[in-house]
């Protein structure tokens, strides 16, 4: 059996075949990077044509390389929040708001739930700029056109392909108005927004399959008997291709932006656990939800400090790095892209303090490390109460991949936390399979987890 996997991210759209043992097939993977629109006024948008046209061009990329010979399974993992306004003629009426967009406030005239704590056990959201319950009252105001509908950025490009293409409940749980129990969109969320049912997606039934459009069939003959699987929000499908599918393991990803997760057995209709006040929720599939924090900064951090630090080069800048001792830590606060749900800080709070005329680039460059490190530590914890007990913690994503030492600063600020390193490169697009497949349980012996490095951060080996 071959299974393509599509990773729909906010930076990238990859497209890879993985074989019937769930394994990377080597060389077939087509990636094409996504080109943010991001402003100082919190703007964080992409526009939807454009993602369409990337995902078009890495599905005719493997099609051309004969990659997809034969496919018999589409797993999706998919960016969770984003939210794309339609016309009357089901067409985009301005560009997608993703998480990066902080711009949403709810409007002056309502007061927000009438019990915040009942809603957050109910949706595992709060009333809040990340969620469509703030989104579309604002996206309404500011679209300049009458909105008919509303969809998310997956489930428009899949809408392009497929016969149909509802939303997943994993999908629908990022929207901030879904009910976790009931599987259904919750009144008042729903009236918080503004909006009827009519107007949202609508919610596919278990063991949806979706099919491929018949216009597509002879453009992709290998697709054409492929069934395509509801999408799991790329966190989810993160945890389980990270090999953290129980309460025994916290799954910590730093990709672009960086979370803690934990996934847990709690099957639809079936009674929830409580939540811990600052911690979300969202589902998996049917079965399953994870509960996590998640927040702006992650290897993004890097990317801006290797852009305008000037800082050594690869193996240079781990060895710079390898030198420092504890006094070359920087207080920081890495509040550069705001705060996700449910902080309230905008875009451009960041700041770095203990700076002197010897600060180096590396050092800051450090700060900024231990930043994203210690912003886990506290929400870690509050996982660990809703299991009653320490939880091992498994490393995954791109920026934990590039840096050895950043891996062991993780290592240090966890401690006494036996921390692993997830050496899967495709952690998303894997666990989108092992969900799509029913395979879940299968996680842990298909994931490539191994001890961190031996040395440790800050001279302190």
């Amino acid at each position: 059996m071959s299974i393509l996997g599509l990773d729909l991210g906010t930076s990238s759209v990859r497209g890879l075949v993985l074989d019937g043992d769930l394994q990377p097939v080597p060389g077939a993977l087509a990636r094409r990077k996504i080109e943010l629109t991001v402003d100082d006024d919190g703007t964080g948008t992409l526009d939807a044509r454009g993602y369409l046209a990337c995902l078009l061009e890495c599905l005719d990329e493997l099609s051309e390389q004969g990659w997809l010979h034969e496919i018999e399974v589409v797993a999706v993992s998919a960016q969770w929040h984003s939210v794309l306004p339609l016309g009357a003629d089901g067409h985009p009426l301005g560009p997608v708001l993703t998480w990066m967009d902080t711009r949403a406030e709810p409007p002056a005239t309502l007061t927000g739930p009438a019990d915040a704590h009942a809603y957050h056990q109910r949706t595992g959201t709060w009333w809040h700029r990340c969620y469509w319950s703030v989104r579309l009252p604002w996206l309404r105001a500011h679209c300049g056109s009458p909105v008919a509908g509303f969809t998310g950025l997956v489930e428009y490009a899949l809408s392009q392909l497929l016969d149909e293409a509802p939303m997943s409940m994993s999908q629908a749980s990022g929207t901030g108005l879904l009910d976790l129990r009931t599987l259904d969109w919750d009144p008042e969320a729903c009236a918080l927004a503004g909006v009827s049912r009519d107007s949202l997606p609508k919610l596919a039934p278990a063991y949806w399959q979706g099919r491929l459009r018949s216009a597509y069939a002879g453009r992709w003959p290998g697709l054409a008997r492929a069934r395509w699987a509801p999408p799991t929000g790329d966190g989810a499908a993160s945890n389980v291709g990270s090999g953290c599918i129980d309460h025994t393991r916290a799954a910590v990803t730093v990709g672009t932006s960086s979370a803690v997760r934990l996934l847990q057995r709690m099957p639809a209709h079936a009674p929830l656990a409580p939540l811990p006040p600052n911690l979300w929720r969202y589902r998996v599939d049917h079965d399953h939800v994870v509960t996590g924090a998640a927040y702006s900064a992650g290897g993004n951090l890097f990317a801006w400090a290797d852009r305008e630090l000037r800082l050594p080069q690869g193996p240079a800048l781990e060895a710079a790095l390898s030198q420092l001792g504890p006094a070359d830590r920087r207080p920081v606060s890495v509040a550069f892209g705001g705060d996700r749900p449910p902080g309230g800080r905008r875009a451009g709070a960041g700041e770095l303090g203990g700076l002197s005329f010897h600060t180096t680039a590396v050092q800051l460059l450090a700060g900024l490390m231990y930043g994203v490190c210690d912003q886990v530590v506290d929400d870690l914890a509050a996982l660990e109460s809703t299991v009653s007990a320490p939880v091992e913690v498994v490393l995954g994503g791109g920026a934990m991949a590039a840096s050895p030492w950043w891996r062991a600063a993780f290592a240090e600020v966890l401690a006494p936390r036996q921390v692993w390193f997830g050496r899967h490169p495709e952690i998303g697009a894997t666990g989108a399979a092992l969900v799509a497949c029913g395979r879940i349980a299968d996680a842990v012996a298909l994931t490539d987890i191994g001890q961190t490095d031996d040395h440790s951060p800050a001279g302190t080996a």
